[in-house]
């Protein structure tokens, strides 16, 4: 029992493999405009964000790839105690990759290679909040093959399963006070990689005359199921190795649904105006359940997630034949709710400040760029479920503050 006590928090940072910082970074072109990309058609990154608009690309054959430089950070602070600590991320670097085919007016093919979860965060070695987190690493890689259909000049529907790969690793120390008999910390580390899952994007696209078009797309949920991961404990004490010793674990990580609904209008030739609601389904993420392979108990951690929306607003302007301008701004809401935020997960509202630009270079190649400035609420903050040697809660608390920048590249070639 006392070791199921002690474990009780180990996996409190794969959270972030469900949610901790969601980042939107599937595309240049749409995160220049705010990452409003439901409504658009301008380029193979329909793939994402609505598979029907695959049927409205002017090419008949298109790749579009670009990466995403990412600079994140999180300050804590608690002022009763004096503690501080900040992170020391080392910069993200998340790909895509699209390409569209037509094969016939009505019928279109794509494929997608996009990672919309992934991220480290790196507390300096035995910070205060160690006993939490320490660092994590995840990745999750999505393969997304796609077909649109256009049922009539107007309307598209289309629709792509999604082949998910991810992985894991994860270190904090076991508490506050357990240390080896040279003084070093106790601490753990969890990892497993070939994580796989299943899902699909679906999505109605409708261009209702030549100035306004609107669509609508459904991200299913996918769950992540670790299975027979490692466990590994070091610095344990002699009197404690019989209890600390290395094992397995299973959990279930949610991914949540998504529904996208948006508009479009062009308020001259040269210019476009988009707004878009994303709703994350955050609610099916109530606790995080481990079980452990050897006699320990399961492990359950508390998460009460709430449904959370993101409102994203964008506009592109033709400034001449060889320069496209984007700029957007999004309000982004935190499905934590209060006595449930750690440290590894500082997910508090946010507001996100794009630009963007696509130089022509001519019919078939253009160059894009984008730059997202996203800042978080500072806020005051707890988680209050943490399980103590005694089975009593205690919690973790103090002020955070978070922001990300992001500078984006990206290629569009069309043939």
């Amino acid at each position: 029992m006392k070791r199921a006590i002690l474990l009780s928090t180990l996996l409190i940072s794969t959270t972030t493999f469900a949610g901790g910082y969601r980042v939107s970074l599937q595309g240049q072109k749409a995160l220049g405009m705010g990452h409003v990309g439901v409504s658009m058609s301008d380029s193979s990154e329909v793939v994402f964000f609505n598979p029907a608009g695959m049927t409205q690309l002017s090419s008949d054959f298109a790749i579009t790839g670009g990466f995403t430089l990412v600079d994140a950070k999180v300050a804590y602070q608690n002022t009763t105690t004096n503690s501080t600590a900040e992170t020391n991320n080392p910069t993200g670097t998340p790909v895509n990759f699209y390409l569209t085919k037509k094969y016939s007016d009505k019928l279109s093919f794509g494929f997608g290679v996009y990672t919309p979860y992934g991220n480290t965060v790196e507390y300096p070695t035995d910070w205060v909040g160690s006993h939490l987190v320490n660092n994590i690493t995840l990745k999750a890689l999505y393969l997304q093959p796609t077909i649109a259909y256009q049922i009539t000049e107007q309307y598209s529907i289309g629709f792509g399963p999604t082949f998910v790969n991810g992985e894991v690793e994860f270190n904090r120390n076991l508490s506050s006070a357990l240390v080896d008999a040279n003084g070093n910390r106790s601490n753990l580390t969890i990892s497993d990689s070939g994580i796989t899952a299943t899902g699909y994007n679906i999505g109605f696209f409708a261009k209702q005359n030549d100035a306004l078009t609107w669509g609508v797309s459904y991200r299913s949920q996918v769950d992540m199921r670790a299975r027979g991961g490692k466990a590994d404990f070091e610095n344990i004490p002699s009197s404690q190795q019989s209890v600390f010793s290395d094992t397995t674990f299973n959990a279930d990580l949610v991914l949540p649904a998504e529904l996208n609904l948006g508009a479009s209008y062009k308020i001259s030739d040269d210019t476009t105006l988009a707004f878009e609601i994303n709703r994350a389904y955050w609610n099916e993420y109530k606790t995080l359940t481990v079980d452990f392979a050897n006699s320990a108990p399961t492990s359950v951690n508390a998460r009460n997630y709430k449904d959370a929306d993101t409102f994203r607003f964008g506009l592109q302007s033709q400034y001449n034949n060889d320069l496209i301008l984007r700029t957007g701004i999004y309000l982004d809401k935190t499905p934590v709710q209060d006595g449930f935020f750690a440290p590894e997960t500082p997910r508090n509202d946010a507001i996100g400040y794009t630009l963007g630009a696509s130089y022509v270079f001519n019919k078939q190649l253009e160059l894009d760029f984008s730059l997202l400035i996203l800042k978080f609420r500072e806020t005051a903050a707890s988680y209050d479920h943490i399980i103590n040697s005694d089975g009593s809660t205690s919690s973790f608390e103090g002020s955070y503050k978070s922001s990300v920048v992001t500078v984006g590249f990206g290629v569009n070639y069309l043939f």
